[in-house]
């Protein structure tokens, strides 16, 4: 029996990525909508049937009253940054298990004092998973099962490059287009390629362990800072380049990891690995979409155990959490060298 489920919030990725993905997973079943006002839960549920509605203007059919409904089982929640952690405390106190969007929390302060209260078990018994669907893209575990059998990694670098423009959907909502929280879009959409990064790292056995990175707000309309372009040491003493940008005319993203037996390329579902200096093997994933299918069905598959996917746990997201920030910490102290303590 499918296990039924809420959406709380109804922004542009509610309504275009995790909506469609739980309509595509038979094991999870659509009972209800959250959202602030009545308006925005409608336009997300337009095209739906036998699913009823919530939202802070409707007497009788806010948050709270959703949280108390035995068939519903559990929440994914998309909402702006800051006001995440509230809406999920509420949610696992009701005893739903929560699939909240990354990043974890706005800081490191207030990503720990809400895995805190999570790990509480007076609080919640209930599972508290946090998305990230980059480490869910077919093409990236690839490439890092390839690591894994290239032995030590002797360098690597990741860029990622874009800019985004007043209009633009993503900026044209409004807590992104004045953001109270650190990093700007490079919190809101650089915590994925951190996770990607990580997910190469750990196929060769490696953490970050220091960080030194400069910082720069390029574009006037995207505070407080748009780029990041960091100088990463990892605990076997090789070291690689991570940059990232939603504010210069490049274009592009591309990760490489060269091992002592080979490298691995990975940019666009594209997979290109050169082993002992022979011919490149390339593989392609056109298939793989932007991962939230795969995710959203890993998630009804760890409800349908009662147990949670590591790569959707909340200690995974404070990692991503943390080296971002770092870069960002580095940056304002002009590329001081900040070491990694998770």
């Amino acid at each position: 029996m499918a296990i039924g489920i809420a959406i709380i919030g109804s922004g542009i990725f509610a309504k275009e990525e995790h909506l469609p993905a739980i309509q595509d997973t038979p094991s999870l079943s659509l009972k209800a909508v959250y959202s602030r006002s009545l308006k925005s839960a409608k336009a997300l549920s337009e095209k739906l049937s036998d699913v009823e509605l919530y939202s802070d203007d409707s007497e009788g059919k806010t948050y709270e009253d959703l949280l108390k409904r035995s068939d519903v089982k559990a929440v994914v929640i998309a909402l702006p940054i800051p006001n995440q952690p509230e809406y999920i405390k509420k949610a696992l106190a009701a005893g739903k298990h929560v699939f909240a969007e990354k990043p974890i929390a706005k800081d490191m302060a207030t990503a720990q004092e809400l895995l805190s209260w999570t790990q509480d078990k007076a609080n919640t018994s209930a599972i508290y998973s946090v998305a990230e669907n980059f480490r869910f893209l077919d093409s990236y575990v690839y490439g890092s099962k390839q690591v894994e059998s290239l032995g030590r990694i002797l360098s690597f670098r990741v860029r990622f490059a874009a800019l985004v423009q007043p209009g633009a959907k993503y900026y044209e909502t409004e807590w992104r287009k004045k953001p109270s929280y650190q990093g700007g879009f490079l919190l809101d959409g650089g915590v994925h390629f951190v996770a990607a990064t990580r997910l190469l790292l750990q196929g060769g056995g490696q953490k970050i362990k220091t960080i030194s990175a400069f910082t720069a707000q390029l574009q006037e309309h995207l505070p407080p800072v748009d780029t990041l372009n960091a100088t990463v040491l990892l605990e076997n003493g090789a070291s690689g380049t991570l940059g990232i940008s939603f504010g210069t005319t490049d274009t592009g993203s591309e990760y490489m990891i060269a091992c002592e037996k080979g490298s691995v390329h990975i940019s666009r579902g594209k997979v290109t690995v050169t082993k002992d200096g022979k011919e490149a093997e390339v593989k392609n994933f056109p298939d793989e979409g932007n991962g939230v299918n795969q995710e959203i069905k890993a998630w009804g598959e760890s409800l349908d155990k009662g147990k949670r996917n590591e790569m959707q746990s909340p200690e995974e997201a404070l990692k991503d959490l943390e080296i971002l920030e770092t870069c960002l910490r580095s940056g304002e102290q002009g590329g001081k060298p900040i070491d990694v303590k998770q």
